[in-house]
């Protein structure tokens, strides 16, 4: 083989690598880096979307090679051209479009980068030596024409590369991991009177991050978890660039999708106080079964010393039902507990409502915030606050200035109300009764609810009962995830020719646009990029 055409083939491959390569590492990153939940949504997602970019090139390399096989001694140079044209046309057919969460390039995944190219290479470098005959004294004559399937099987998979190179650099990450954590505590233990706030549940853990960050930072100094900085790394992340001598309060969002997750985090930042906001079917792929999401979840609970506080909604069954016996437990719900809610009034400005305290004491609150399940997460964040010594009045003005987290509840000067971050029963029905008490035609635009495990169908099928009784158009996006909704919408009696299914959010987005009238467009959910 002459050099040109192993250059152009090596580049073309290369290029061809590197386009999958960066799709699947960002769909790794989008997996925690956890080779087993990758493997698990190339599994159940990966295989259905990746052959809709590669299945063409691939039949047609495989075609070229045999066609080469039978004529390889009266065209061999030609093949290699074509084969290394049809690669590099197959790079750019492979193209990602835009994420939604484009991949953050840190160095971990620099080092995945650099693992992956040196995979790469050492393919290259041995199908270069295999077709130059270098191997002819050890192996039969032919397999140097067979050298060209061994790289074409090896571009077929980068998913399993990719694989690969995260395996090969777990021992590097973990060594790594573990120094970043010893910083943190060396970092945490330099202010020892540091009061750490521990917020965790299956939903409203960043709101209710937001909020409390607000409420205490009327008395107190606040540093708290940025964005959605859940994971271990993440909250190490955060002390070791954030966290100044001068802060009196941490506040670290902890999320979890398997056992041990939150005691993770408990072990390095050692809460004091903790929230538990909700308990509900997320993440039943990972978890298994509802009772592994109780149970992990009350990890924060059981972290926390005898001179610490739980904060519980109580509204919750699976919060309520559980007993708390190592801490003392203040309770908070729109019905029932230590902190109750009482004269709730909703309209387009926002809501307001009276908390009463342990006592009795009461104040009158006005917010913004639209939803049951938002007043529900304020009220719980009121309770931290004013066990933490700050006087129920002096909380109606932060509460006042509140602003929504965006994607969660947000009210769009539009007209729509964006509740796109991510979905779940309890904030599904919540976010349509908050469309409900609004006037004009009511367009709910979801894709239903993900990463619920067996109950998916049947919950988006009651998630679509729910929704006729509150919506008047229904655009369901996504034909993968509209047969349940649909059903759900059918079966509680909504009319066919007022649903609407689209192949994705453009697509849905487009059809709202065009129907007529004042209208309210509640966005209910967005899938995330690797669904």
């Amino acid at each position: 083989m002459q050099m040109i055409g192993f250059i152009l083939l090596a580049v073309s491959s290369a290029f061809y690598f590197s386009v999958n390569c960066i799709y699947f590492t960002h769909m790794l990153q989008l997996n925690s880096y956890k080779n087993e939940r990758f493997y698990r949504w190339w599994n159940e997602n990966g295989r259905p979307a990746t052959p809709r970019h590669n299945r063409l090139w691939q039949v047609a390399s495989y075609l070229i090679m045999a066609i080469f096989i039978v004529i390889q001694v009266f065209a061999y140079q030609w093949t290699i051209y074509i084969l290394a044209g049809f690669i590099f046309a197959a790079a750019i057919i492979s193209f990602p479009k835009k994420a939604k969460k484009p991949l953050a390039v840190t160095w971990r995944v620099k080092r995945l980068f650099v693992t992956e190219f040196i995979i790469l290479l050492c393919v290259l470098l041995f199908v270069y030596y295999l077709m130059n005959g270098i191997l002819n004294d050890i192996v039969w004559y032919g397999v140097k024409y067979f050298s060209l399937l061994i790289l074409l099987v090896f571009l077929a998979i980068p998913v399993c590369w990719v694989y690969i190179a995260n395996l090969i650099n777990a021992p590097i990450e973990k060594l790594l991991a573990n120094r970043y954590i010893r910083d943190a505590k060396k970092r945490l233990a330099a202010v020892p009177d540091l009061i750490v706030i521990g917020i965790t549940g299956s939903y409203g853990k960043t709101s209710v991050k937001n909020f409390l960050h607000a409420l205490l930072s009327v008395k107190y100094n606040t540093l708290m978890t940025p964005e959605s900085y859940n994971t271990t790394l993440g909250v190490v992340r955060t002390i070791r660039e954030q966290l100044r001598p001068s802060h009196q309060v941490f506040i670290a969002e902890m999320g979890a999708k398997q056992i041990g997750d939150i005691k993770e985090i408990c072990d390095i930042v050692h809460p004091r106080y903790g929230i538990l906001t909700s308990i509900g079917p997320m993440h039943l792929e990972t978890f298994g079964s509802i009772d592994n999401v109780i149970k992990t979840k009350f990890e924060l609970v059981d972290a926390l010393p005898p001179d610490g506080t739980a904060f519980l909604n109580s509204d919750n069954a699976y919060i309520r039902e559980r007993q708390v016996n190592n801490v003392p437990a203040v309770r908070y719900g729109l019905e029932d507990g230590d902190y109750t809610v009482s004269d709730i009034t909703v309209d387009r400005s926002g809501s307001s409502f009276t908390v009463t305290a342990p006592g009795g004491e009461t104040q009158r609150f006005t917010t913004k915030l639209l939803g049951s399940h938002t007043i529900q997460n304020l009220l719980g964040c009121v309770a931290v606050a004013h066990t933490l010594g700050i006087p129920l009045a002096d909380l109606t003005y932060p509460l006042r200035l509140l602003k929504p987290v965006p994607h969660r509840l947000q009210l769009l000067p539009s007209g729509y109300i964006d509740d796109a971050y991510n979905s779940n029963p309890t904030g599904f029905k919540a976010a349509l009764e908050v469309l409900r008490a609004f006037d004009g035609l009511r367009v709910l635009v979801t894709p239903g609810m993900v990463e619920l495990g067996a109950e998916q169908e049947a919950l988006n099928t009651e998630a679509g009962r729910q929704a006729a009784g509150f919506c008047d158009i229904a655009v369901l996006v996504g034909e993968r995830q509209a047969p349940p909704l649909k059903a759900g919408l059918l079966e509680a009696g909504f009319p066919e020719d007022k649903i609407f299914v689209a192949k994705n959010l453009n697509e849905g987005l487009a059809y709202v646009n065009k129907l007529p009238g004042n209208k309210t467009v509640l966005l209910e959910n967005d899938l995330p990029d690797n669904f």
